[in-house]
């Protein structure tokens, strides 16, 4: 999940604007990582070294590695080692915006270097995402938008990031999340949680986006939105909180009561001053998390 967060790290820094986010997380799936991206994530090579490697390239019929070695910025151990490493997603993401001209690679390597910083994720394995680190990212990112989360929202929310990732996909990022007094729905699917803790989820999207999610979830090419795309919506809500209902339960002691996932018929929602918006860019398209969550 440490990924996920690097978009809106960027759009926050005003790196990039939210437009360029959104076509560089439409082509990351065809992005191919570069071996200077994973040398400069690495330390073993500064952002001109890569950038003197690439104008080589474009002189001499040679790959980065050998042309690396040969200017003594790499050692033929480093590039195998570089070749074996597992790519996280957020590089991808970087890699993509070099490509694209959106940011250099001098902007990439400032960029990964403050994300991990603010995130305290420099020197541990990436592969290996603690429960600890994973609560302290979120937090973090509500605190610098100014949301105040419970210990239950912050459990929310990182089952509701992780089952996007279970069921939807791990190619998305989360913008930053802001109150709202009113908003204008599209097709919205509202669940209520009661008892101890209350908690009011709704999730929104275009009718081409529920396609597509509705896709994803169920693992099947729908074309048109109908019925089974609106079920297919109301069943990862009614999951998502079901499963938050079982965590408190399990971890807490505390029994909720799930009531059934419904369509929002207003046309323009008025929303408590607890309620935040969340909204979450896919290649897809975006989608919207609307969440009050409150101790009763």
């Amino acid at each position: 999940m440490f990924s996920q967060f690097f978009g809106s790290y960027l759009l926050r820094k005003e790196v990039i604007t939210s437009e360029q986010l959104a076509e560089a997380i439409s082509k990351v799936s065809e992005t191919h990582i570069k071996l200077g991206t994973l040398a400069i994530h690495s330390g073993y090579m500064v952002a001109s070294e890569v950038d003197e490697v690439c104008y080589l390239q474009s002189r001499e019929d040679k790959r980065f590695g050998e042309i690396a070695i040969e200017r003594g910025y790499l050692t033929e151990d480093q590039v195998k080692e570089l070749l074996k490493i597992q790519t996280p997603y957020y590089l991808l993401l970087g890699q993509c915006l070099v490509d694209m001209g959106a940011i250099t690679n001098t902007d990439l390597q400032d960029c990964t270097i403050g994300y991990e910083s603010e995130n305290e994720l420099i020197d541990i394995d990436l592969s290996n995402e603690s429960t600890d680190k994973i609560r302290q990212l979120i937090e973090r990112f509500f605190v610098i938008a100014e949301i105040p989360v419970s210990e239950y929202s912050v459990m929310y929310m990182e089952l509701l990031f992780n089952n996007l990732i279970r069921f939807i996909g791990d190619d998305f990022t989360p913008l930053t999340p802001f109150p709202c007094a009113e908003y204008p729905t599209n097709y919205c699917v509202t669940q209520e949680i009661n008892g101890e803790v209350n908690c009011k989820s709704r999730i929104d999207m275009p009718r081409d986006v529920a396609i597509e999610f509705a896709s994803r979830f169920i693992n099947e090419d729908f074309e048109t939105f109908d019925d089974y795309v609106q079920a297919s919506i109301e069943d990862f809500m009614n999951l998502h909180n079901g499963l938050f209902v079982v965590n408190m339960s399990n971890s807490f002691s505390i029994e909720l009561n799930l009531q059934p996932p419904a369509i929002e018929t207003e046309d323009v929602l008025q929303l408590s001053e607890a309620t935040f918006i969340l909204p979450i860019i896919y290649p897809f398209g975006t989608i919207h998390i609307l969440i009050s969550l409150v101790d009763a």
